[in-house]
């Protein structure tokens, strides 16, 4: 069986059902309908204003699109795989609605440079959706934050036991990444946002046409400086897939946390019902699904990435149907950007609590104030690398003894260093050892405040 294609008269047989099936894209290039009526209603006006074709041709052309449209939000626009792309659907419909006059939309225009305007169209819209699903993620963050300034949890370096910081300077740490993955996905919008219309399949054209009039009608803030880069260039779905898979960087080792601090062994948070699930055969679980599933998930964004990278890496110009593999990698990393947001955000906000009294006990409960030992001393003058060794032995022999730094006598202390005063278990208090970092981007709790403070200032901005 065949199936006959309209693109051309030049094959004298209709393609094989299999290689049809094999070389449409229509399954999942619809998701760009809405994106590509857009272009084409922009394309027809532009056709009118430069008098290639009649103004009541192009009304006529605007009116059809504009059908579709509504026809499509109804459901009554629904087309198969006869249809090859979404861009041959669109047209096939319009000659319908309108009869021949549809046949001329096309003038002045490509596929190539088509499919590049919708994809742009489409990714320019996502990505503020996600840069507004990130804020959202970041006042979860800093209600919590606010919230727990002085809350003291253990701090790591190799996930050992380092330096006790504030529960809000940690979760101000996502703080900033997610900032810069707000940034960043700000700059990429720079470079989606450059039409490509009117480069036609690679050359331009040989209509006289007004590519910015297009662009301005799209919004796009520039266009396409040479034809063949326009209808090839990928560099800002690469940088899209990149910005993503950064992002899921972030959520995924903030999720990998949740996970541990969950578990009986840390046992800093409990999952509440809402965003947790059971086992099957073992009544006592409660299983963190959420965060789990954010760090499965990261793996396909940055396949996603990967993949577009070795579509990219052989190309020759300028377009080859090897890019109609860019849409399926760029719609599933949106899907999954913006479902792991909102799933952390949501787990954030309604989850989890932090088991305060459990992180209490846990910062008395190590050596993580040793650091502050030699500092107490370098502040008295003795050499910090001195101090330093000092402190090791000192960690040494408590350890032998099953003593903390804290239940050494005034009098052991002493006769590890004359230096040592009363005022020894002060400074070595978790709560004073945390205060005292007031150095710039520091835990100490005066500069955390200037910091949710400034974060609130950003995110007002």
């Amino acid at each position: 069986m065949t199936q006959q294609q309209t693109w051309s008269q030049r094959f004298e047989s209709a393609l094989h059902p299999i290689i049809a099936n094999f070389n449409a894209s229509i399954n999942f290039d619809i998701e760009l309908i809405e994106y590509d009526l857009t272009g084409s209603v922009a394309h027809a006006k532009m056709l009118a204003k430069c008098d290639i074709i009649p103004a009541e041709e192009a009304e006529k052309l605007v009116a059809g699109l504009e059908q579709i449209r509504e026809e499509y939000r109804q459901g009554k626009f629904q087309p198969g795989i006869e249809s090859e792309d979404v861009h041959f659907a669109v047209e096939h419909r319009l000659v319908e609605i309108i009869g021949d006059v549809g046949k001329k939309l096309h003038t002045a225009r490509s596929r190539n440079d088509q499919v590049g305007t919708d994809t742009r169209l489409y990714l320019r819209e996502q990505i503020q959706q996600i840069r507004q699903k990130l804020r959202f993620f970041q006042c979860v963050l800093l209600d919590i934050a606010e919230k727990n300034v002085e809350t003291i949890i253990p701090g790591y370096t190799h996930l050992q036991r380092a330096q006790p910081v504030s529960l809000a300077h940690h979760l101000l740490a996502y703080f900033e990444m997610s900032q810069r993955d707000w940034e960043r996905l700000g700059d990429v919008y720079r470079r989606v946002n450059i039409s490509p219309l009117g480069c036609g399949a690679l050359a331009g054209t040989t209509f006289p046409i007004d590519r910015h009039y297009t662009a301005q009608l799209l919004h796009f803030d520039a266009v396409y400086a040479n034809s063949l880069d326009g209808v090839s260039d990928r560099d800002f779905a690469i940088e899209f897939l990149s910005a993503a898979s950064i992002i899921m960087v972030h959520l995924s080792r903030f999720s990998e946390e949740i996970i541990l601090w969950a578990s009986e062994e840390f046992g800093f948070v409990s999952l509440l019902d809402s965003c947790a699930t059971g086992s099957s055969i073992m009544p006592q679980k409660k299983n963190p699904d959420v965060p789990e599933l954010i760090r499965g998930k990261t793996g396909r964004v940055f396949g996603n990435l990967q993949a577009l990278l070795v579509v990219m890496k052989g190309l020759p110009l300028a377009y080859n149907k090897d890019l109609q593999e860019d849409k399926e990698s760029i719609f599933d990393s949106v899907n999954t950007v913006k479902a792991c947001l909102d799933a952390i955000t949501i787990l954030l906000r309604e989850g989890l609590e932090f088991r305060s009294h459990r992180l209490a006990e846990a910062v008395t409960q190590d050596f993580s104030n040793a650091t502050d030992v030699a500092d107490y001393l370098a502040a008295r003058g003795v050499p910090f690398r001195e101090a330093y060794n000092l402190v090791g032995k000192v960690v040494k022999t408590s350890l032998a003894a099953g003593k903390l730094l804290k239940d050494l006598t005034l009098e052991e202390w002493q006769q590890l260093h004359p230096k040592f005063e009363a005022d020894i278990y002060e400074a070595i208090a978790p709560r004073q050892v945390v205060a005292a970092r007031n150095s710039y981007g520091g835990t100490g709790f005066a500069r955390i405040k200037e910091s949710l403070e400034f974060a609130r200032k950003q995110l007002s901005e």
